[in-house]
């Protein structure tokens, strides 16, 4: 289903979502039944201390891990139902995703980056649009080392806008950025779920960005604590942390 595409089924829906690590004693528990409802269109940030199940929760909606219990959907599809290809078809089409490390493939142009994906999809977006989506454009034919660390987290953004992606999964996208180069990534964030339509989660530990989300989804101890709906949102370039 294409972001643009107008719909009341929430993007995402958890019931019970149950996350274990190992066995026995050793047994760690990073989500203890989350029910979870994420309307589609909204830029949401995740915020919780380390060990708090962010990251986790972000690593099952992605189809990059399988719960241990409870059922997750993406619209109508449910995810934890699918078998491995049915995972890779959703990551591919539907998923685009940030980390904290760029990722960039260190031969290749910014945007031969970006090209990597846009052969694995039917309607890409044409790399250089990607690349002047996030302010690029000029510097498409420059290497990562020739990049500073805020362009190569926004050519990795670039890459994952590229493919048309439903939903963006960003795990901690600033955390090796000073907060000035940071609000840059996050402005370019917004603006993608702003003028794409695209759902946005970002995953941090910056809570000023909160400023910024149409729902904010405080974590701790695998469980959620609260879920606040801003009245408004303020622009990524006046946030201050």
């Amino acid at each position: 289903m294409p972001p643009q595409q107008k719909t009341h089924l929430p993007a995402f829906r958890s019931e019970g979502l149950t996350k274990t690590y190992g066995e026995g004693a050793a047994a760690v528990q990073a989500l203890r039944g989350v029910d979870l409802e994420l309307p589609a269109g909204e830029l949401v940030v995740l915020l919780g201390p380390s060990g708090s199940g962010k990251s986790t929760l972000l690593n099952l909606l992605g189809g990059l891990d399988w719960p241990s219990r409870g059922r997750i959907w993406f619209f109508e599809r449910e995810l934890s139902a699918m078998d491995e290809a049915g995972i890779t078809h959703y990551r591919r089409h539907h998923v685009g995703f940030v980390f904290q490390s760029y990722n960039l493939m260190p031969s290749l142009t910014a945007e031969e980056n970006v090209e990597l994906v846009t052969e694995l999809v039917a309607e890409p977006m044409d790399a250089r649009e990607a690349l002047e989506r996030v302010g690029l454009g000029r510097r498409g034919h420059h290497f990562p080392s020739q990049l500073s660390g805020g362009e190569q987290q926004r050519v990795a953004i670039a890459r994952a806008i590229a493919k048309r992606p439903t939903v963006l999964l960003c795990d901690e996208p600033t955390g090796a950025l000073d907060s000035t180069t940071g609000r840059v990534v996050l402005g370019v964030l917004q603006q993608v779920n702003r003028e794409l339509g695209t759902t946005v989660l970002i995953v941090t530990h910056a809570a000023a960005t909160a400023a910024m989300a149409h729902r904010v989804i405080h974590f701790a101890d695998g469980r959620i604590r609260e879920v606040l709906t801003p009245d408004h949102q303020l622009d990524a370039d006046c946030i201050e942390w």
